[in-house]
Parts: C-alpha cells; sequence; structure tokens
C-alpha cells in the first residue's frame, strides 16, 4: 500500500493506493499520456472528471507524484478548475432557478452555474497556443477566488474538475481541446459518507452538512454522473479501490 498526505479543500487527507492499483492502472495511465505527447509534438491536455466525493483531487496529486517520481522526458503538472469559481461577490447577486423557484446563486455554490465558463475556456484554450499561461486558484480559507496564480507551462497539463467532461451548454465545448479524458465512475452512496464528512471537517454540524449533501452535492453528482461525455478511460470506485472499466 503506498500513502500520502494531500491538503483538499483546504484539510489534509490521508489517501492511499495499492501497488495493484499503480501497477494495473496509473503507470500504464502515465505511459499513455508520455506515448501521446511524442506523437503530438506539442502539450498534451489531460481532463480528470468525475463527481464530487470521488477522489479526483487526490488522485491527480498522487499522479504528478508518481510521474515526478519516474524518469521522463517530458515535464507534468496537475491543475484544479476550481479557480474559476465566480466571485462571492457575483454569487451574491445573482440568481438560479431551482425547484421553480429564484434562488441566491451563492447557496447553490458548487453547481455549474457558479463558475465562469468562458473564463475556465478562455484558459485552456490558451494552454492549446501558449507557452505559459497564468492559472487562477481558489483561497479554501476565504472560500473565495484567490488573487494569486500559479504559472502553467509543464509538456503534459492535467485538468482535474467535476464538469469538464459534461455535455451541457458551454461545457461541451471543452472537450474539443482535451487530448485525453479520465472519469471515475462511482455510485452516490459510495460518495455520500465522504461528501458528509468533508463538509463536517469545514465546520458544519452533521445536520447541516447531511442538508449541504442532499440541497446541492447529491445534485451535483447525479448531473454529472447522467450527463457527463464518455471519457477515454474509465475507473469505477468502489469501497474505496479503483479498478479500470471494461470497454
Amino acid at each position: 500500500m503506498i500513502h500520502r498526505q494531500y491538503k483538499v479543500t483546504g484539510h489534509l487527507i490521508d489517501v492511499s493506493y495499492t501497488e495493484q492499483e499503480v501497477a494495473e492502472i496509473f503507470e500504464p495511465l502515465l505511459k499513455k499520456l508520455v506515448e501521446l505527447r511524442l506523437e503530438k509534438k506539442d502539450r498534451v491536455i489531460v481532463y480528470l472528471a468525475a463527481p464530487p466525493g470521488a477522489g479526483k483531487t487526490s488522485l491527480s496529486l498522487f499522479l504528478e507524484d508518481l510521474y515526478k517520481e519516474q524518469d521522463h522526458i517530458f515535464s507534468f503538472q496537475s491543475v484544479a478548475m476550481d479557480g474559476f469559481h465566480h466571485y462571492n461577490s457575483y454569487l451574491e447577486s445573482h440568481k438560479v432557478i431551482r425547484n421553480g423557484h429564484e434562488e441566491r446563486l451563492k447557496d447553490f455554490k458548487g453547481i455549474p452555474e457558479s463558475f465562469d465558463i468562458a473564463a475556465l475556456k478562455e484558459k485552456i484554450e490558451a494552454l492549446t497556443q501558449q507557452k505559459s499561461v497564468n492559472w487562477p486558484t481558489y483561497d479554501r480559507a476565504l472560500h473565495d477566488v484567490s488573487e494569486e496564480t500559479i504559472e502553467v507551462d509543464a509538456d503534459i497539463v492535467l485538468i482535474e474538475g467535476n464538469y469538464l467532461l459534461l455535455d451541457k451548454e458551454g461545457w461541451t465545448d471543452l472537450s474539443q481541446f482535451a487530448d485525453y479524458s479520465v472519469f471515475i465512475r462511482t455510485s452516490l452512496h459510495q460518495i455520500e459518507e465522504r461528501l458528509v464528512n468533508r463538509k463536517q471537517l469545514g465546520g458544519a454540524t452533521l445536520e447541516e452538512a447531511v442538508r449541504h449533501y442532499i440541497k446541492t452535492d447529491k445534485v451535483n453528482a447525479q448531473l454529472v454522473l447522467k450527463q457527463s461525455k464518455d471519457a477515454d478511460v474509465e475507473l469505477i470506485l468502489s469501497s474505496d479501490r479503483l479498478s479500470k472499466a471494461e470497454r
């Protein structure tokens, strides 16, 4: 078993992967990305999409670590789409229709409408054209978009986010920029406890965490699971272990 600790959603999270997962899933995936980079002779962009709570952030960080521990001729970077949330000031002043009622967008932060899809598309497109791109980040302490950016300049760039493969207006346009895509499929039952626990780590009571799961996280997860495009490779999360779906 390989253990790592990563900062995810503002909290240190212990994650572990089996030697089998590494040998049968992760190393072949990284090898495939290197081959794509050799063939393309230009930057490779990879999407890692999954419903909330499926472990995409920790997996993206682990893949970056694993890649850098090996002897590869290309550079690798993992980034998140969290920095493309609209600012809280925007969310507080805009509305969204939910169950036939007009609600404050801030109360549903995390849904597709709470992201600046135009800005995300612009930055991903820039990755296909520019050597270096300033990538926005999210401040978990402030619970808002940070004023700080990170420089993305790697040969292989892995972007992780819930909605990267979403087959809905605006989001579906992102597919044209991806050279390869990975999707983590799971069940609502598998991620419910994770999401409730994560909300409690942020200071919510159990009652508040469950209410948030029902109101937001569960709805977002259902959307991702039902309306995401097919990925090049699909991983199945079951009993906290990953396996590769058969094609």
